[in-house]
């Protein structure tokens, strides 16, 4: 069987007990488009902001999740660990992030030839990757 997709990009949802934090992140300083929250279903708020054809979900659950994922390296736990966009201003989204003082994690560096990433972390400790290609 293979998955027949009626939309060519994924919903990711990241669920946070630091709501104010991750949409300041997301929302103002990366510059996702925000629509209309949503009550989320098993209690709290999804905010709902588009990366393109993306739409990333920012779950404020009520109550808070008690639980949190280890932080750190890639490598340092198994599961969902970072994302990535692919971008044509890494340098002036990296710059950005640098001067919001977001902790970058992985500086502008040359993966393999034409491959250029930079990786941050969020508000709650995951991270998220930038990526340009040579064209």
């Amino acid at each position: 069987m293979q998955v027949s997709l009626t939309k060519g990009a994924i919903d990711l949802g990241i669920v946070t007990a630091n709501g104010d934090a991750m949409l300041g992140f997301y929302r103002d300083l990366l510059g996702f488009r925000e629509e209309p929250s949503t009550p989320f279903p098993m209690g709290g708020t999804m905010y709902r902001l588009w990366c393109g054809d993306s739409l990333i979900k920012v779950v404020v659950p009520d109550p808070a999740p008690e639980q949190t994922p280890p932080p750190g390296p890639i490598a340092a736990a198994a599961g969902y660990r970072y994302w990535t966009m692919r971008v044509d201003n890494l340098a002036d989204i990296m710059a950005a992030c640098e001067t919001a003082g977001v902790k970058v994690v992985v500086p502008l560096t040359e993966a393999r030839p034409g491959v250029t990433i930079g990786m941050v972390e969020d508000p709650d400790g995951n991270w998220v990757e930038f990526v340009t290609y040579a064209e």
